[in-house]
């Protein structure tokens, strides 16, 4: 058989939870994937540790949400997340609401190896993936058509083609590395000692994860998923990794937060934190995503959702250009969206570590009797529950002139659970897995033939929300200034109706923006 005839949709490099999920919507969607990693087994220990509704909404139209909801609620995580001054004492924050506007629980604490397996062992058994465990991507190079992704297995070689190639190859990235991408640095790169521990009978760790601003030593301490803790402890000028772990140093700093022996340490691992996003994340048929693309400070907890964000993305587009309903074009809207959106994210993850900085520097000052530092502006809105939501996106396929102010256009589109006569669903089960106009009333819905045949071969569906009742949850704010809204396959608002666009005008200009075949 031909090389080019017997190649994959997309080859996949890293197989961690970000890898796992790019396959899993991209075998799910119809595209054959080879799924490469060079680990034989999940990572044992704990890194990430939270999962946000918009990803288990992301599971959806694949039928899997509701399995890893359930693995997720073993145990309800902590109730608030804040800032705390030296003596662990509660200054401010925010409520963790058990359903957010994504339709499931806004945060969901959990221990990497639970979740990581279910991904990638879900992924791995669907029937349009190719697992290539224990190999090693050793090179890859793209001729135009297609890469060819050279794998090492047992002192042999082979070659992979694929189409298309997504590197989720972690933060040391060999893809990004090969293609000589270099990073944009937003300016934060401090060490920091990070232990995660067993709690055991007797312990007295409470469940609110906190930001402990104190002047000797700043430090954050995580209530996971029980019966995990984790502490994150930045050095002060003069320390080292090795004495930082040392056991008696690791006891020390455990001591003021629950007795010895009330636990066991599960992990100890120095880190230095980074934030930075690539300079380019699309060379040709080759996409990097992940860690490989950026990386945050881990104070939002929000480093592997911003790279499931990106493979979320990215799945989408490679689906209506495998199915020739789009052209390739529509890939480099990939770079256009994401990279503005994950640079949002680090750089709110690294003013919350300023403001943490900030916070101590102040209490610091009041121990000496000296006046406080004025707050950076910047900080005000930093912390938790002071306002600073998720970023939208402003370019790519959206209608970016609808973009600001209050305009609801590049955020996510609020999912409620709803009931039609006898059946409760949530919302997004109504719409579909592809392009939506969502409408208050049918009558909005109403558009000319033309403008129906485009919505026809995006496979779009117009939907009225008259005649469905709310059961938890709310509609969508943005129907307070438009009578419809026009939802893309990853539940972000592409446009709404106003009074520089009618309905045919949004129709046509998504047509032009998905560069519709």
């Amino acid at each position: 058989m031909d090389q080019k005839e017997s190649q994959f949709d997309v080859a996949i490099i890293g197989l961690g939870p970000v890898g796992s999920m790019a396959t899993l919507l991209l075998s799910r969607a119809g595209l054959t994937v080879a799924a490469i990693e060079q680990e034989p087994t999940i990572y044992a220990l704990p890194r990430a540790v939270n999962l946000d509704g918009e990803l288990v909404r992301a599971m959806q139209p694949l039928g899997l949400a509701k399995d890893l909801d359930a693995l997720l609620q073993h145990v309800r995580p902590g109730e608030r997340a804040g800032f705390a001054n030296s003596k662990h004492e509660w200054l401010f924050g925010d409520e963790l609401s058990d359903f957010g506007p994504n339709g499931w629980q806004s945060m969901n604490m959990f221990d990497q190896p639970e979740v990581e397996s279910f991904l990638r062992t879900t992924a791995l058994g669907h029937e349009n993936v190719t697992g290539f465990i224990g190999y090693e991507a050793v090179s890859f190079e793209d001729d135009g058509d297609y890469v060819s992704v050279i794998v090492a297995h047992d002192a042999t070689q082979s070659s992979v083609p694929a189409r298309y190639l997504i590197a989720c190859d972690g933060a040391a990235s060999p893809t990004r590395k090969a293609l000589d991408i270099g990073w944009h640095d937003l300016g934060y790169n401090h060490d920091w000692l990070v232990v995660d521990i067993t709690t055991k009978p007797g312990h007295t760790l409470g469940t609110t994860t906190m930001q402990v601003c104190d002047p000797d030593r700043i430090s954050t301490y995580v209530c996971t998923k029980d019966p995990y803790r984790r502490w994150e402890f930045k050095l002060n000028p003069g320390e080292t990794w090795d004495h930082m772990l040392q056991p008696a140093t690791i006891k020390s700093l455990i001591e003021p937060w629950t007795p010895e022996g009330t636990y066991e340490i599960r992990r100890a691992a120095m880190y230095q934190f980074h934030a930075a996003t690539a300079d380019t994340w699309r060379a040709g048929n080759v996409f990097i995503a992940g860690d490989a693309a950026h990386q945050t400070p881990p104070f939002l907890g929000q480093g592997m959702n911003t790279g499931l964000r990106d493979v979320v993305n990215l799945s989408w587009k490679l689906d209506l250009v495998k199915r020739q309903i789009v052209s390739d074009d529509i890939l480099d809207a990939y770079q256009a969206e994401r990279d503005a959106h994950a640079h949002d994210l680090v750089e709110w993850a690294v003013s919350i570590g300023q403001l943490m900085e900030h916070l101590a520097s102040t209490e610091g000052a009041a121990r000496a009797g000296l006046e406080p530092p004025p707050m950076p502006e910047h900080l005000k809105k930093s912390g938790y529950g002071q306002g600073r939501g998720q970023p939208p996106l402003r370019d790519g396929v959206i209608m970016n002139e609808q973009v600001g102010g209050n305009s609801p256009v590049g955020y996510l589109f609020s999912q409620p659970i709803i009931q039609q006569g006898t059946d409760q669903q949530h919302l997004d089960d109504l719409l579909g897995s592809g392009f939506a106009v969502v409408a208050l009333e049918s009558e909005h819905l109403k558009v000319s033939p033309e403008s129906n045949a485009l919505l026809a071969k995006l496979g779009a569906k117009l939907v009225s929300l008259e005649n469905l009742e709310l059961v938890r949850g709310h509609f969508d704010r943005g129907y307070e200034q438009t009578p419809v809204i026009i939802v893309r396959p990853d539940r972000y608002i592409f446009g709404i109706v106003d009074e520089r666009h009618h309905l045919d005008n949004l129709v046509s200009e998504l047509a032009a923006r998905v560069h519709l075949n």
